[in-house]
């Protein structure tokens, strides 16, 4: 049998190098671990503050990249200007003083949301809320790599493996998150439970620390002057920054791209954070599992086909559109990452290369999260990222200027083909040569990304991009923090107002055109026998005169042409956009023409709604909608409470649940039900498509059955029992997962 044997040194006995390593990586693994879980948690905790937007994680992303580089910075601080024997128990302080802050919650002094600059507001909440513990977290796996590269064990000229081991933990913690934590756990056992795992890690620390003291003893530095090599360069720095940052905006802007099209759930949050770790650990592992140079070569390949979805509007199949996204990420910082690890400084400086990186990290985060929303009114960072993601592949030479100076000068003489017959002389190309353009295109820059320099392919496709740009149909677009409002004119005469690709509304040409005094007709899901018309008509039959009525969710403003005389409305609506763009008669008209001085609140309906008096309205519709569903936050047991205070006593609550991807009807059953209150769901509506009109999901929940009225006198609206295996959403409590499941199984 083989044992680990101490060993002796000039400074002192050492002690086995198996504990050593041992402890060092459980110390780094739990670490990870913990940083890593606690996004998503926390997040989550934080997400209803601003209406369940996309946007939030977003944010959180540039949080979570600002912090890690403070702490990489105070890492690298640490270990150049600390002595030795002294840096483990000022770290140590830090951890304690960061242990005195738990459990993590939101700062209750904070506030509500601004109606302008959300992104920085919830820059702040996060910072005062988990910012000390994220920031002593964030240090801890450089600095431990530093002590263990200080130590005599074998492995310590190249502590590089360890960062595998970090980001192992990590991806455990991030997919342990959705399909473990959240479905089983609520909020505040989580937040106790990480609680408990930050205490055990300063003891780790302290052991780490006090181990380093005895595995050499040499001064600071020492161990590692020998093996530095030469210190890097501001080239070097730059190029760190540049591989470090395509991927890290690519991230964010993957992710909203999934989030914006289901749901802003932790699940989707985490696959591609994930896998952007995944390739940390396949990229500084001593045999990557993925060669960097196969990585190279399938890159062009996934890259066109990527950008061929984008440019086509490739909608259906979404499924596997979604997960092309996702693997051309992955393969994309495969190798941004790949070119990283070949250009890693020697052990020496170890620190400084995680900072630079760490700061490259936090540019595009912060150039995909907060400045492009302001620039561009579409989300013009994803092509952008895409192209230097190109430029970040092997072989960028631009101090070759002839071939530099020929692709430029092609370049400009494509684009002003382009570019001059569009703009200057109103000269378009049609849909069958638009898209002829766009393949041959493609094709070209597929053929050039061969070339040894990946200059010309780069140039294709951002002639791609342009042409695709310069043609394509939308009418408008309108950004915020909630996302990307599009206006659409269709083909068949008809406005649509977008989302992502869920549909918020939608006007006939020939009314917006007739100016005012025409009455629009309604569409899309509140066309005359909507289910969401119903619940208004059942209530104005009980009532036998003027109903109020409180709609959170405005869109287009459809409803609103359904009020009638004496009628007191209200809608809730937390996106400041979408009121300019239901009040603009040239874009929608249902508002001017049917109620223009209907009242709209602003802010998020949780915190606005509360603010109404008791027992106001015989009718609360929410029909809001982030990504594909309904915020969850509207849709929990407390979220009931509310909507039932504010009814009268004989007044109805209709929830519309209409989802491509998840069974909601059953969680609304949930929460009425705890509530004490009945619910039925309306009968599948007889409906035209082509006429643009859609069929919908809705639940009404009331105290009695005699509430519902006409609902229920023809026997259609069917009542719904709560499942007693399914737990009820809380605030502190919602399994996404679940309602995918549900959703699968009954197809």
């Amino acid at each position: 049998m083989i044992v680990d044997q101490p060993k002796t040194t000039a400074a002192g006995p050492t002690i086995a190098f198996g504990p050593l390593l041992a402890v060092f990586t459980a110390a780094i693994f739990l670490s990870a671990a913990l940083l890593f879980a606690v996004q998503p948690m926390f997040t989550k905790m934080v997400l209803p503050q601003l209406g369940g937007s996309p946007s939030v994680w977003s944010v959180a992303i540039v949080f979570f990249q600002a912090a890690l580089l403070l702490g990489y910075a105070y890492a690298h601080l640490l270990t150049r200007y600390a002595p030795a024997r002294l840096a483990p128990l000022i770290h140590v302080a830090v951890m304690i003083a960061a242990a005195l802050t738990l459990p993590l919650a939101i700062a209750a002094s904070w506030g509500r949301p601004p109606t302008q600059g959300e992104a920085f507001w919830l820059l702040g909440l996060f910072t005062v809320s988990i910012g000390l513990p994220f920031f002593a977290l964030s240090a801890n796996a450089p600095l431990l790599q530093a002590w263990f590269a200080r130590s005599d064990h074998p492995r310590a000229k190249d502590p590089y493996f360890l960062y595998a081991a970090s980001n192992i933990g990590s991806i455990l913690a991030l997919l342990s998150y959705p399909f473990v934590i959240e479905p089983f756990t609520r909020l505040g056992q989580q937040s106790n439970g990480w609680s408990t795992g930050f205490l055990g890690l300063i003891f780790l620390i302290g052991a780490c620390g006090a181990l380093s003291w005895r595995s050499g003893g040499a001064p600071r530095d020492a161990a590692v002057t020998e093996e530095a090599g030469a210190r890097p360069t501001w080239r070097d720095a730059a190029t760190w920054m540049g591989l470090a940052a395509v991927p890290s905006g690519l991230l964010i802007a993957v992710t909203a791209h999934l989030s914006t099209d289901i749901a802003p759930s932790p699940f989707l949050w985490v696959i591609p954070l994930a896998l952007y770790l995944l390739t940390f650990v396949i990229v500084f592992a001593q045999k990557p599992i993925l060669p960097h140079r196969a990585m190279v070569l399938i890159q062009p390949a996934l890259l066109v086909a990527l950008v061929a979805t984008i440019v086509y509007t490739v909608h259906d199949y979404l499924p596997l559109v979604m997960l092309l996204h996702v693997v051309a990420f992955f393969v994309i910082a495969l190798v941004c990452h790949g070119e990283l690890a070949r250009r890693r400084p020697a052990a020496g400086h170890l620190t400084a290369f995680y900072m630079w990186m760490s700061a490259g990290g936090v540019a595009g985060g912060i150039a995909a999260a907060l400045i492009a929303p302001y620039v561009f009114p579409w989300v013009a960072e994803y092509p952008i990222l895409i192209v230097l993601a190109i430029l970040c592949r092997p072989g960028l030479k631009l101090s070759d200027w002839r071939q530099t100076l020929a692709i430029a000068v092609l370049f400009a003489v494509a684009a002003a083909v382009i570019v001059v017959p569009a703009v200057g002389f109103d000269v378009g190309l049609t849909d069958a040569q638009f898209y002829w353009s766009l393949g041959v295109l493609l094709a070209l820059a597929f053929a050039a990304s061969f070339l040894p320099n990946p200059l010309a392919f780069a140039a294709l496709i951002v002639l791609v991009f342009m042409v695709w740009r310069f043609y394509e149909v939308d009418l408008d677009r309108v950004r915020s923090f909630f996302g990307v409002h599009k206006i659409v004119d269709r083909g068949d005469g008809v406005r649509v107002l977008q989302h992502g690709t869920t549909i918020h509304g939608a006007e006939r040409l020939v009314d917006i055109e007739a100016g005012p005094g025409t009455r629009p007709l309604p569409l899309t899901y509140f066309h005359a026998n909507a289910a969401t018309v119903q619940t208004i008509s059942a209530a104005r039959a009980r009532t036998g005169g003027p109903i109020n009525v409180a709609i959170v969710g405005l869109g287009a403003g459809t409803l609103a042409c359904y009020a009638e005389p004496g009628d007191d409305w209200t809608y809730y609506e937390i996106d400041p956009t979408v009121v300019d763009i239901a009040r603009d008669p040239s874009r929608f008209t249902f508002l001017s023409a049917c109620a223009p001085d209907m009242p709209i609140v602003l802010g998020d309906a949780r915190l606005t709604l509360g603010d109404a008096p008791d027992g106001s309205y015989d009718v609360i519709l929410l029909d809001a909608f982030a990504s594909d569903m309904m915020p969850v936050h509207l849709m929990t047991r407390e979220a009931m409470a509310l909507y039932l205070r504010k009814l009268k006593p004989e007044g109805i609550v209709a929830l519309h649940v209409s989802s491509r991807y998840m069974e909601l009807v059953s969680v609304v059953a949930g929460i009425a039900d705890a509530n004490g209150l009945l619910t039925r769901l309306n009968p599948p509506e007889e409906v035209d498509p082509e006429a643009h009109q859609y069929q919908s999901a809705v639940v009404a929940a009331a105290r009695k059955d005699a509430d519902f009225g006409t609902l229920i006198s023809d026997g259609q609206w069917i009542p719904v029992r709560p499942d007693p295996r399914q737990w009820v959403w809380t605030d502190d409590y919602s399994n996404v997962i679940g309602a995918i499941i549900r959703h699968l199984r009954a197809r």
